[in-house]
């Protein structure tokens, strides 16, 4: 049996087995999610909150921007609180001042320390004890509880209102006044708050770690790790060093053992015929950069909101587009500008790979480029009326903000979305289909390469598995299939696919070492990216088992990692093999920036924040964004980058490229990414920590902390990386811009030992 029929049915059984596993926890995370009661009642008999109000409540929660404002269970955005974290903190000290006042007429903070312990004791066991009663749907808090909660609630209907009184609180959190207009609303949404936060407290029937696993970190409620916490951290740890040490002895053992290929004399790319199809690729890259230029612009406004609050040099625009919206949108448009790039990779590829081109191929990538126009316009003007309360509960879920981050847009765009994703797939797999059917040393790579693209076209369905009123834990579960095996998986097999097919095509690696490379590299990688997902899921309201699944695998993410400087080297070596990979220097080196940003960003900020103890203090801190900006875009934005000019230079074979434009954009956009991080995120992630550490995880989210000059210095120091980036993103629009536009030409154009005829330099005048 050849090597590369052993990978195949290694990687068949692997993806097998780990979304068996996968699929069985997520019905364990359903059968053992925390209760939605039918009632919340006082011991006196009381209805505080109905079911139908938390349903409404939530509702309302993501009308507004759900996880764009503030976070749940840990999730969202960063400014303003976690809500989870907030109503607990509030609750226990008004209970604390409560039995204070009546038992030793004083506040809870003026007492002894005796006084305070016994305090303390007693808040526990009325917010640990689980008065859910199955038999008839109702949770059961006392009269002094539901004093506190009533408080609290106040609270929450003061702050989403418009309320001169909590005014100064609203600017601290960027949020607009009237975020939530109608009075009844704010009561409900008010309960939702409270039943997330008493599944942080409440112990799982027959336990003593609550429903969260003691999430937040709440001194108060004695809300700290657990036992299991720290020991799959250890086991975390000891997983990540034996891969490293197992992947360590395959390369030693059996990479480089082939003896060098030879290069061609002359670049065997030159020859690719551009079908109109591939040239109708072109459209994609142009709303790539629009689009990439809006997020920037986006991101910009949505970090200044951190230290104006409602305005931007004075001017109130929360009126107009509220911080929720902004992050929205700057978050929803890294996914899709990214995603637009490697689509039309993938349409301009397919034809070169087969030599193929189908009828009306040309037709089918001009629609697909209208529904997706048509998708992002349509979408965000559905948001824009959801978080001005302006499109009314009943159509939010359908055509406004579903809240989740990442995932926002309506059910009817997601599902027009999953149609264009599924078109795509048509028009790839019917330019590859040729290719497929050949029986060469290519056809592993083209194999995978069009199994990605299934993948990549029905995984996104996996946000189309919950409902409006389905349960938060399913929804966390359904929606880091999306996030984390749509965007982080199977794009990523996609795009080392493509690469290996691109040094293969340049007679830069032999085909058969490719297809093994490639097969190996996808099952390291998936071995610890499917079941990996469960490291998001910690304190989602799922078990113990989840954290021991997630800790284990998502560990092994980190393994591939390690060697990176291996890739990188061979990536750098091909870009020197022969004079003619000049022309492909920028994509190589945009490749390599992708290999450096994997080990610092998804690496060593990825496995900072990975573990289930790192995690417990760490989630939802400034830390969080550090992994995600440096991974996010520092890889599949810099990958897209690079298989975006690797296409261009097919796509304009005759324009002379301006070193300098790219140069800068190069550089530009890896400093500015570089000093974002370190003066910014790191910092204010570190002190966030501390501040979590000393004084519990709502200090550290809160407006007293965030408002500290030492914070709004460190916010205003993203403006030197912030600027820095941006220029270097619009010295890349310029230089694609020129390409089209006035393009600098040569009469020869050439290629190591062959040069391009003037016939295609007059070809190209033509387009």
């Amino acid at each position: 049996m050849s090597t590369t029929r052993r990978l195949w049915i290694a990687l068949g059984l692997l993806l097998g087995a780990t979304f068996a596993v996968l699929l069985w926890m997520g019905r364990e995370i359903h059968r053992t999610a925390p209760p939605l009661p039918e009632r919340i009642v006082s011991t006196s008999g009381q209805v505080l909150f109905t079911r139908a109000d938390l349903e409404a409540g939530r509702q309302v929660w993501q009308s507004f921007g759900g996880q764009q404002l503030g976070s749940i269970w840990g999730h969202g955005a960063l400014v303003a609180p976690d809500w989870s974290a907030d109503w607990l903190h509030r609750e226990s000290t008004a209970l604390l001042d409560l039995w204070a006042r009546h038992d030793h007429s004083a506040m809870y903070a003026d007492l002894d320390e005796v006084q305070q312990e016994g305090l303390k004791a007693r808040l526990r066991r009325e917010l640990r004890t689980n008065t859910w009663d199955e038999a008839s749907g109702t949770i059961t808090v006392s009269d002094d509880r539901a004093l506190a909660m009533s408080n609290v609630a106040a609270h929450y209907t003061s702050l989403f209102g418009n309320d001169p009184a909590t005014r100064k609180l609203r600017e601290g959190y960027a949020m607009r006044d009237d975020t939530v207009p109608d009075a009844r609303h704010r009561e409900q949404l008010a309960g939702f708050f409270f039943w997330t936060s008493w599944a942080a407290a409440a112990n799982r029937p027959g336990g003593d770690i609550s429903y969260t696993s003691n999430w937040p970190y709440e001194p108060l409620v004695g809300n700290a790790p657990t036992a299991g916490s720290f020991m799959w951290t250890m086991f975390s740890v000891l997983f990540m060093i034996a891969g490293i040490g197992l992947l360590a002895w395959h390369y030693a053992a059996w990479h480089g053992k082939e003896p060098p290929l030879t290069p061609p004399v002359r670049d065997p790319l030159a020859g690719v015929v551009v079908t109109p199809s591939m040239r109708a690729t072109a459209k994609y890259f142009w709303v790539v950069l629009a689009l990439l230029l809006v997020q920037i612009l986006l991101g910009a406004l949505t970090a200044h909101y951190q230290v104006e609050g409602q305005q931007f040099y004075g001017f109130d625009i929360s009126q107009v587009i509220p911080y929720s919206l902004t992050r929205t949108w700057h978050t929803q448009l890294a996914v899709l500008w990214i995603a637009t790039a490697w689509l039309a990779t993938g349409l301009y590829i397919a034809p070169a790979v087969s030599g193929h081109e189908p009828r009306f191929q040309r037709l089918g990538v001009n629609l697909l480029w209208a529904c997706l126009l048509l998708i992002v316009v349509g979408a965000f003007a559905g948001q824009w009326f959801a978080v001005m309360q302006k499109l009314g509960l009943a159509r939010n879920f359908w055509f406004g903000h579903q809240g989740w981050e990442y995932v926002d847009i309506g059910r009817f765009w997601q599902l027009f979305l999953f149609v264009g994703l599924l078109i795509w797939l048509a028009l790839v797999g019917r330019a590859l289909w040729p290719a497929l059917r050949r029986k060469d040393e290519m056809s592993s790579i083209v194999g995978l390469l069009f199994l990605s693209t299934v993948a990549i076209a029905m995984f996104y369905g996996a946000g189309l598995m919950w409902g409006e009123h389905t349960h938060i834990s399913m929804v966390e579960y359904w929606r880091w299939w999306v996030v984390h095996l749509w965007v982080e998986g199977f794009f990523e097999v996609f795009a080392v696919a493509v690469i290996s097919f691109l040094f293969v095509k340049l007679g830069l690696v032999r085909g058969r070492t490719a297809t093994v490379n490639v097969l190996f590299a996808t099952i390291v990688f998936m071995a610890g990216g499917v079941l990996g997902t469960f490291h998001h899921l910690y304190f989602a309201g799922t078990t113990v088992g989840v954290i021991a699944l997630g800790a284990s695998f998502s560990a092994l993410e980190v393994v591939p990692l390690a060697l990176i400087g291996l890739e990188a080297y061979e990536t750098w070596s091909h870009g020197r093999a022969t004079p003619w990979m000049a022309r492909y220097r920028w994509p190589i080196m945009f490749f390599l920036a992708v290999s450096f940003w994997n080990l610092v960003g998804a690496g060593l900020f990825g496995f900072l924040i990975n573990t289930p103890l790192a995690l417990y203090y760490m989630q939802g801190l400034n830390l969080t964004p550090l992994h995600g900006h440096t991974a996010l875009f520092g890889v599949y934005g810099m990958l897209g980058l690079g298989l975006m000019l690797f296409c261009l230079r097919g796509l304009k074979p005759a324009a002379e490229w301006n070193e300098g434009w790219l140069r800068g954009s190069f550089w530009a956009l890896n400093i500015g990414l570089g000093l974002m991080a370190l003066l910014t995120l790191l910092p204010l992630g570190v002190l966030q920590l501390s501040a979590a550490l000393e004084h519990g995880y709502w200090y550290a989210r809160s407006a007293e902390f965030m408002g500290q000059p030492i914070v709004e210095l460190l916010v205003w120091m993203r403006v030197p990386g912030d600027t820095i980036f941006a220029t270097g993103a619009l010295l890349f629009a310029w230089f694609v811009l020129r390409l089209w536009w006035r393009p600098r030409r040569s009469r020869i154009e050439h290629t190591g030992g062959g040069a391009l005829p003037v016939g295609a330099v007059q070809a190209e005048r033509k387009e």
